[in-house]
């Protein structure tokens, strides 16, 4: 392992780096929707359409990536997102605002696209421990960035602006990783889409903008303070990024989709726990599955649809199909419900799904 990270090493740390940036800028939504509702006048519900636009430029991103993938580097990635935090710092007008999260969105579509697929490929049997490594660094980004919002006087422009110089820090530090384009397909690899995995991608991926999106405007609603509830978010996220390291160490112990259906298993129970017991507990204990929802779903989508330069893309894709509802249909529907509506939503939706993944697992074996 020791000598793959030290051939590795410049991709590794360009990936760590945007990843964190990632999981920072990710994060910041769910806590600045009340900051965007006051300043912009929009109603929370209204504003929850950051988080969506967030999601339909990621898809725009990766459908880039299917398209042009062969000539995008990690440079490309991470000027698309530093430009579009720059439009979301500058607090222009609303509408000028939602353009900038969806080219925000892009880069970070086009990020995931470029080195979940490398990283992957590059450590070999080692590949899924490492891709959960990095994934897990976008947790650091993620904790860190809702406490410097409250740091900050919960100032969208400030946060936002923040994001961006580290973008453009990655940027000018990736060196030759971040130069690098992708080889190119060759002529013999497998395309095969396989439908039924991309569906349970997809809901996982909507649950995990939705608890991410919208669990502190859902903390609120339950009588919690808007400061305590993105320090409730960063707590998540401390759970996630936990989950996600202690996965490097036996990624290759469990059947990838065995540890989805255990990670929307596990998710259900505690949104029961939000519900009956407390909200603010058992929302930071939803972290720990969440962390779990994306490398399983990932590798399993993997080796289900083989390594054409198409696939990466087409896999996140799917999941962004959830990711751009999710928080879209979920927003107006946790409105008109009572305090703990958003969490009987996820209980009722991850039960759901937990039965239709148990009846799956023999078709998803790889």
């Amino acid at each position: 392992m020791n000598h793959l990270i030290r051939a590795h090493a410049a991709l590794l740390f360009a990936g760590v780096a945007t990843f964190v940036m990632m999981g920072a800028g990710q994060s910041l939504y769910g806590p600045a929707l009340p900051a965007f509702s006051r300043i912009f006048d929009v109603t929370v519900a209204e504003a929850g359409v950051l988080v969506s636009a967030h999601w339909v430029g990621c898809f725009i991103g990766v459908g880039l990536m299917y398209l042009r993938g062969a000539g995008i580097t990690p440079r490309h990635a991470l000027a698309v997102m530093a430009v579009g935090g720059a439009v979301v710092a500058a607090l222009a007008g609303w509408w000028v605002t939602v353009a900038g999260a969806v080219v925000f969105g892009a880069g970070y579509g086009m990020s995931a696209a470029v080195f979940n697929p490398r990283v992957l490929r590059a450590f070999g049997s080692q590949g899924p421990a490492m891709l959960s490594l990095l994934n897990a660094t976008f947790g650091v980004g993620a904790i860190a960035a809702p406490l410097i919002f409250v740091a900050l006087d919960s100032d969208p422009r400030w946060s936002f602006g923040l994001t961006t110089l580290l973008g453009a820090a990655i940027w000018v530090f990736a060196g030759a990783a971040g130069r690098e384009t992708a080889a190119p397909a060759a002529a013999a690899r497998a395309f095969r889409p396989h439908w039924g995995i991309m569906a349970f991608g997809a809901v996982a991926v909507g649950l995990e903008a939705c608890l991410i999106g919208l669990g502190p405007t859902a903390l609120i609603r339950t009588g919690v303070a808007e400061a305590a509830a993105a320090e409730l978010l960063s707590a998540f996220f401390v759970v996630f990024l936990l989950a996600r390291v202690a996965l490097v160490f036996f990624a290759h112990k469990i059947a990838p989709f065995h540890l989805y259906t255990l990670a929307i298993a596990a998710t259900a129970g505690f949104a029961l726990g939000a519900i009956f017991m407390s909200p603010a507990i058992f929302f930071v204990a939803m972290g720990a599955p969440a962390g779990l929802y994306f490398p399983g779903f990932y590798v399993t989508a993997t080796g289900k649809m083989g390594d054409d330069i198409r696939v990466p893309p087409t896999i996140i894709a799917s999941g962004l199909v959830g990711g751009i509802c999710g928080p879209l249909v979920l927003a107006p529907v946790m409105a008109g419900m009572g305090e703990s509506g958003f969490f009987w939503i996820i209980a009722g939706v991850t039960l759901a799904l937990t039965t239709a993944a148990v009846l799956s697992l023999r078709r998803m074996r790889l």
